[in-house]
């Protein structure tokens, strides 16, 4: 078992720790082992970089912590509850109320306005405040934007719109799978800033799949899967 750092028990700082977890894809010869006991811990307010090779386990890492999906075995520990084998309906409850979710595809809803893509999460999770909405709007550059559908927008505005929508809900751990992806590198680099910088006004954990040891810099630690386990 490899953990990225201790756990502290007891320590009111820590907000997620995940233990020994694995996750296989297929049966027999067929079987695809993804996860092999990957074990970490992230602190409120932490950044972490998750890097590797493609097929090394990072978004499946992510979907399990995210509640997208079950290990096999292990223990998810988010937030004091262990979300690990929840049901279906237990663990949307948690990305409702505890977790955001940012992706390379901006997953925008195309009938809504700015406004009410933004506002989407929140009133989800029934956390809805007009002038953190309003804040964030100013901040990530959209408040002339908030009347605009998606397709209206370029693609640096488009995940912009999709950081908002996420922090809107005040999530206490924010996971990023390769959100300037689809971005070039100077508007990557902006959308990130933003992200780093909100983020941090909140309070939240952030976790970020990225390809790029650039990018990973950027957070306060880094670790690397290769194989499905911690390298």
């Amino acid at each position: 078992m490899a953990y990225l750092c201790a756990t502290r028990p007891g320590n009111d700082a820590v907000l997620l720790t995940a233990t020994d977890l694995t996750k296989t894809f297929g049966q027999g010869a067929d079987a695809v082992h993804v996860l092999r006991g990957v074990s970490l811990a992230l602190d409120k307010g932490q950044t972490l970089a998750l890097t590797g090779e493609s097929g090394s386990g990072k978004s499946t890492l992510m979907h399990l912590i995210a509640g997208l999906d079950a290990p096999d075995s292990g223990r998810i520990l988010l937030d004091g509850s262990d979300i690990a084998h929840l049901s279906d309906t237990g663990r949307a409850a948690i990305r409702r109320s505890t977790v955001g979710l940012v992706f390379q595809q901006f997953n925008l809803i195309p009938s809504l306005t700015v406004r009410d893509n933004i506002s989407f999460q929140a009133r989800l999770s029934g956390k809805v405040d007009a002038a953190w909405m309003a804040e964030l709007a100013h901040r990530l550059g959209l408040t002339a934007q908030l009347a605009l559908y998606p397709e209206q927008l370029s693609g640096g505005q488009q995940q912009r719109v999709a950081v908002g929508r996420t922090l809107a809900a005040r999530p206490k751990l924010v996971l990023a799978d390769e959100p300037t992806g689809n971005l070039d590198e100077v508007t990557g680099d902006a959308v990130l800033a933003l992200m780093l910088e909100l983020v941090a006004d909140t309070g939240a954990g952030f976790l970020m799949v990225t390809h790029s040891a650039r990018l990973a810099d950027r957070m306060d630690r880094r670790i690397h899967l290769s194989k499905g386990r911690i390298a």
